[in-house]
């Protein structure tokens, strides 16, 4: 349950299936406000993205390349997060790991 946590909307079966466990619906919660960030992340991106594309054709189209970096980045540390979660151990991400204990 602590590795579905983290992967994307996957981490709604932990959520609703484990409620007496305390500790998987923290990283169930991080999870999904992690994806939510990660969501946000990419529509800021894409927006810039298409701008550039749209005043400088070959701006935008390096930047694009970008994205396949940041996407990778993304994957690396929802495998350090599934693996910290495993571990016992919570990854406090500053400024996104605050709202996962809000709801």
């Amino acid at each position: 349950m602590l590795v579905l946590a983290y992967l994307w909307p996957l981490a709604v079966i932990p959520l609703f299936l484990t409620k007496d466990d305390a500790d998987v619906q923290w990283h169930a919660k991080h999870g999904l406000v992690l994806m939510a960030a990660e969501l946000a992340l990419l529509l800021g991106l894409s927006i810039i993205m298409q701008l550039l594309m749209v005043v400088t054709f070959g701006v935008g189209c390096l930047a694009s390349i970008g994205i396949v970096f940041i996407w990778a980045a993304v994957l690396a540390l929802h495998v350090f997060a599934a693996v910290r979660a495993l571990q016992g151990h919570r990854l406090t991400i500053p400024g996104v790991s605050r709202y996962a204990s809000r709801f």
